[in-house]
Formats: structure tokens, sequence, C-alpha cells
């Protein structure tokens, strides 16, 4: 809906309520992807040690949660067009669906702990489901929120969520291996702690105008419409963030494994996945830092080239030092990208922000799916596990450049148009 811009008329934006806004967030996406997707890192070497567990079967339980992810994130790409179809779905406010998909996450979690092997790869694809609908929606809600309170950069924040989730489930895994406890006791903890924060949350998801709702009618191009390039850059860009899912997701799973494989006995194996939480952290906290005006696909390029070297330097040098510099270099793009992306999409297509960042977390998905399952080919084709992973991590690495050369050429060629003067028609939700 187009607006004019009054500034003798308005006050000046205010943050009011944003910090709650921003840790509710924070918190949301720390149990969602944090513990609902990735506790089932730190917990593997747990499971395999267990014996319920190998690796090929691993590689498709983690396809499984990266598959339901997918599919999750297409549900919500295509929320509009099922609300404009089946007329009798009901129209749910974002923050309804996120408090839903928070207790989902602590059931699928906790049933995690019962030994029936046969349905982890249905809880881990309900789980990956979930989360999928719980960060489209959290960011849609939080983003949206705090727009409207004048601070946007504040929704960095949010995004450290993941990555505190992350320090949180590798620290408790740490020491559940220290005191030899079973993997179903840490999948039933993880369950019970995301109740937990949960609970600290809920009263602040609730409340905010975006709800699911029916595809509008196509409206004519207003003065300050988007260029009629903005459909090929969304293109690229949903194309280049897949990239990111490919690249990073190989790491992501097998850090605990590649790093016992090359550093056997060592007393800081399970610190690695730790430290790549804590990149994640510093992360999303320095993308919130960043003056406004700058370009998100430079940003981008950047994020992607520092996540090559992380892989790279874990490659060249297999040693302690190699994995702490590697995890923290991989780790301190990975949510930040996420912020630059769904901010990049809010530019190119802000009245339909949510459905088009589904989109992209889709595509994100697809690039997840096809990384384990890669590795359990190349394992089977390699003469060793060390070698496997090796030529994984080398193919994550160049695909994580090529994903950095596209957003290049996007800047070069879609160059971003200087916003209209004060006073002029702009478009806007």
């Amino acid at each position: 809906m187009a607006s004019t811009s009054q500034p003798h008329q308005e006050s000046p934006p205010t943050p009011h309520g944003a910090w709650p806004i921003a840790l509710a967030g924070l918190v949301a996406l720390a149990v969602a992807m944090g513990i609902g997707r990735f506790a089932f890192t730190p917990l593997l070497p747990m499971m395999l040690s267990d014996g319920v567990v190998d690796l090929p079967t691993a590689s498709w339980l983690a396809s499984a949660n990266y598959f339901g992810y997918m599919l999750g994130a297409i549900l919500c790409t295509l929320q509009p067009w099922l609300w404009a179809r089946f007329k009798w779905l009901p129209s749910l406010a974002y923050s309804s669906l996120v408090r839903a998909g928070l207790l989902a996450t602590g059931v699928l979690t906790l049933a995690m702990g019962w030994h029936f092997p046969a349905a982890w790869p249905l809880l881990r694809f309900a789980a990956g489901v979930t989360s999928a609908v719980v960060f489209v929606f959290t960011s849609g809600w939080c983003l949206s929120q705090l727009a409207r309170r004048g601070v946007p950069a504040m929704g960095g924040i949010i995004y450290v969520g993941p990555g505190a989730g992350i320090v949180v489930s590798g620290l408790f895994a740490t020491g559940m291996v220290a005191w030899h406890w079973t993997a179903a006791t840490g999948w039933m903890l993880f369950g019970a702690l995301s109740f937990v924060l949960a609970a600290l949350v809920w009263h602040v998801l609730r409340g905010g105008d975006e709800r699911l709702i029916a595809l509008a009618p196509r409206a004519a191009a207003s003065p300050g419409a988007a260029p009629q390039h903005g459909q090929a850059e969304m293109t690229l860009l949903t194309l280049a963030y897949g990239l990111a899912g490919f690249g990073y997701i190989i790491t992501a799973t097998f850090l605990p494994v590649i790093a016992r494989a090359a550093l056997p006995g060592s007393p800081w194996l399970d610190m690695f996945w730790p430290i790549f939480g804590l990149g994640v952290m510093i992360g999303a906290l320095l993308a919130t830092r960043l003056p406004p005006g700058k370009d998100f696909r430079l940003l981008l390029a950047g994020c992607y080239f520092l996540q090559a070297l992380g892989i790279a330097a874990s490659l060249w040098s297999p040693s302690l030092a190699g994995f702490a510099i590697g995890s923290l270099m991989l780790g301190i793009p990975f949510t930040a990208i996420t912020f630059f992306a769904m901010q990049e999409v809010r530019r190119l297509k802000p009245a339909t922000a949510a459905s088009f960042m589904g989109l992209l977390t889709a595509t994100y998905g697809v690039g997840q799916i096809l990384g384990p399952p890669l590795v359990a080919v190349l394992l089977r084709h390699t003469p060793n596990a060390g070698a496997g992973f090796t030529l994984s991590l080398e193919i994550a690495a160049a695909t994580l450049l090529v994903g950095a050369g596209l957003y290049l050429w996007m800047a070069r060629s879609y160059p971003v148009l200087p916003p209209l003067p004060s006073g002029q028609i702009v478009a806007g939700k």
C-alpha cells in the first residue's frame, strides 16, 4: 500500500519495546535452529559411540532434517497462494505460528530420546519442517516490528539465536561426554530446555499485523515501484543463497566427527562446535553495527569468501589451531549471511517479503540436502574417511567461492538505486 511521506507531521521513530522483540526472536531461533536442528551435530559422536547409528545412517538422518527444512520453507513460500485458493483456511498471526513451532520443537526433540530408530527419520524430518516455519515467521515478525520502531538494524540481534543455541548445545554435549551420558539422555535434556526457553519469551511473541493472507491482485506500477530487473535479481539472489546452504552444511554436520578423525584423543575435540556457535553470535552482532547504506550483495560476497577460507583453514592445517580458526571463520558469517539476504529480500520484494524469505530458505534447504548424501557417496568411494571428508570440504569451499562471484556480478550489473527524496511516493506494505 502506498503512502506519502510528511516529515513535518510525523514524530521520529522510537525503539520503545524493540529489545524485548529482538531478544524474543533471538530465543525463538536459538530453540528452533540451535537446538531443533543443530543439536544433532554435537550429539552425533555420542550416538556413534552408543552404537545406535553409523556414519551413512547419520548422513541420511541429517538429510531427512534438511529435506523437512526445505519443505517447510516451500510451504511458507506458497502460503499466499494456498490462502487464496483455500479460502476456508484461518488467517493466523505470525507470532502464533512461532509459538506453535516452539512447542513442536520441544516435543520432537524429546521424542528423539525414545529408542525407536525406525521413527528417527520422521522425527528429524518433522523437526526440519518446524524449524523452517519458526525461522521464516520469526524473521518476518521481528524484522517488521523492529522496522516500525525505526531500528531495523537491530534485526541482526535475532540471528544471534542460532549461535547461542549451538554454543549451549555444544557445551552441554561436552559435559555429557565427560560424564558418560547416553545420547538419548542428551536428546531429552535438550527437549526440556526447549520448553523452558519458549516459556521465557511466550508473553512477547504476540500481537502485530503480520498474518497469513491471500495473494493480493497484482497492482499497477507506481512511481516508486522496484525496477523491472528486480525479478532477475531475485532469481540470482535465490540461487546464490542456495549455494551457501551447500557450502557450510558438510562442516556443520560432521565437524565433531572430522575433528575426531584428525585429532584422536585430543581433550579439545568437543570445543570446536561451540567455537563455531561463538562465531555465529559474533557475526550476527557485528552485522548490527554496520553503518546504513551498505550494498548487502558486497557484504554477502565477503561472507561467502570468509566461510570458504574457514573451510580451507581446517584442510591446510588439520590441527587444533586449524580447526579452531576454521570453526570461527565459518561461524562468523553464518547468520550474518541470513540477515543480509533477508534485508535484500525486503528491498526487492517489500510487499511479499515473507513469501520470498520462504523461497530463499527453501533453496538453502536444497543445498543442505545435497551435502550429507555427497559425503555418504564419497566415503564409499574413497580409500578412507579422511580422504572422503577432505574431498567433500574442497567441493564445499569451491561452491562458496562461486556464490561470492555471483554476488559481485550482481552488484556490478544491478546497482542499487538511491532512495527517493523525502515527500515522494514510496512503495511499501
